[in-house]
């Protein structure tokens, strides 16, 4: 009787926000797997390695234990109050209006920085095979074909999604076989130095040193970002209760196998030394075991990894926006959903946004991946640090007797969510002390300014707006 009536809520719930429920138990769980796949681990994992060599898989472990905890914080809120402004709706309610406020459109920046990031990387593994093309055409015409489909329904992007996880998740396997194949049977052009001695060999497991290792911090939170993902599609979840716990727990395989497995066996296949920064080492490792077309074909599996995270940028974008103007703290035309229940005008807005990195491609091609995702990361901490601190409201809330408890109650008690939050603290003091990803912290500052300006002066022109 308990679980009847939490899913007539939970119905309740996402139907007065207007969007179709066109999102399956299989889109989800992909939807969850995309958003732990992408170009954080394809990409930004080349200058990863360079930087602090195998010690790398260790950076992945740490951090992806903080994910899991941050995640598990997310679900008790999820099976507390499914609903489609998820981040921006529990700040609002535990940690007051500005807070929402805050975290709504920092939210919306961090996917329309990411959805940058994503085409800009995008655009990268275009030349590959054509080398002559520009790279913010390639920038645009992805944005466009995206945009596009993320107007015709939520159930074309959860297919479009899908079949973008599955390419991922079936690639990363076929190349974890192939790699423990070279390893054990020596077959291809690396099986006769292939081994797992490079892990330690080449200057030992921490080659420049703990304090580079600690160094690539940034580069490995930016991996994470999208995992909370989940969260924004509970107002379009076919069955919400039962489908994103089901999604959440399932994280810590996604990050062994990805993540740290995934990496491991190419630091076996080739030394660390010889991955270089803007290369995808996936890319580079295949290519020297000598399958034939296995470097092209790895290539267009990360392609599709950046598609799928710019695709789910534009996704969440829309519903962030859409969920600031319904509450009155953005223009109220873009609350107007299309005959097929998707926020276009917000999914417009969004798109129009992420043009700018099409212009960053066009005026710094060299240095417009490091930016873009030193800013992501920024706001994508904020958005972790947000969920972590109202799970801890939540948690006083319900243990008190004021709200019900979840039926999906984070492990370890409020400690683990402290020490996940003082790890998003470090997080944050090592990006000071790295020249390239530092412009984030300028970046940072110059937009809290403009949300406490445009805060004052909503509360003044639409006081209704801004009550918690």
């Amino acid at each position: 009787m308990a679980d009847q009536v939490y899913d007539e809520v939970v119905e309740a719930a996402v139907d007065d926000e207007g969007y179709a429920r066109g999102l399956g138990s299989r889109q989800i769980q992909m939807i969850a797997i995309g958003g732990a796949i992408g170009t954080g681990l394809f990409l930004g994992a080349g200058t990863a390695i360079s930087k602090a060599g195998p010690s790398l898989i260790l950076s992945y472990a740490v951090a992806g234990v903080v994910i899991f905890a941050i995640m598990r914080a997310l679900g008790e809120l999820l099976t507390y109050r499914p609903v489609s402004g998820s981040f921006a709706e529990y700040a609002r309610e535990f940690l007051g209006p500005f807070a929402g406020f805050v975290t709504g459109w920092t939210y919306w920046l961090f996917w329309v920085v990411t959805g940058m990031a994503e085409t800009t990387a995008a655009a990268v593994y275009v030349k590959y095979w054509a080398p002559g093309i520009p790279q913010w055409l390639s920038a645009l015409v992805f944005l466009v074909v995206l945009y596009a489909a993320n107007l015709i329904s939520v159930k074309l992007f959860g297919e479009i999604e899908f079949w973008f996880s599955m390419v991922k998740v079936t690639a990363i396997i076929g190349m974890i076989l192939i790699g423990v194949g070279v390893l054990t049977l020596g077959f291809s052009k690396a099986g006769d130095t292939a081994s797992v001695t490079h892990l330690w060999q080449d200057g030992g497991f921490f080659p420049k040193g703990i304090g580079s290792t600690l160094m690539t911090l940034q580069i490995v939170m930016f991996a994470y970002l999208g995992v909370e993902l989940v969260g924004v599609t509970a107002g379009e979840s076919e069955n919400p209760a039962k489908t994103l716990p089901r999604a959440i727990n399932t994280l810590p395989l996604r990050i062994v196998l990805f993540y740290i497995g995934s990496l491991t066996i190419i630091l076996c296949l080739v030394p660390w030394t010889e991955f270089k920064p803007g290369v995808s080492p996936f890319v580079a490792a295949f290519g020297k075991v000598g399958i034939p077309a296995a470097a092209g074909i790895i290539n267009f599996v990360v392609l599709t990894a950046a598609l799928s995270s710019c695709n789910s940028g534009m996704y969440s974008t829309g519903r962030m926006l859409r969920d600031l103007a319904l509450r009155g703290q953005a223009p109220g035309r873009i609350t107007k959903l299309n005959r097929h229940q998707s926020p276009a005008v917000a999914i417009t807005a969004s798109a129009l946004l992420m043009g700018v990195g099409v212009l960053l491609n066009y005026v710094a091609p060299g240095k417009a991946f490091t930016y873009v995702t030193s800013v992501a990361t920024v706001c994508g901490i904020w958005t972790w640090a947000v969920i972590l601190l109202c799970q801890l409201r939540y948690r006083a809330a319900w243990r008190g007797g004021r709200l019900p408890a979840p039926s999906f109650k984070a492990p370890g008690g409020p400690w683990v969510s402290w020490a996940a939050l003082a790890f998003l603290g470090l997080v944050v003091v090592l990006i000071a002390f790295d020249p390239d990803n530092r412009i984030s912290l300028y970046v940072f500052p110059v937009w809290a300014v403009l949300l406490v300006i445009g805060y004052q002066v909503l509360k003044r022109r639409r006081p209704d707006a801004v009550t918690g």
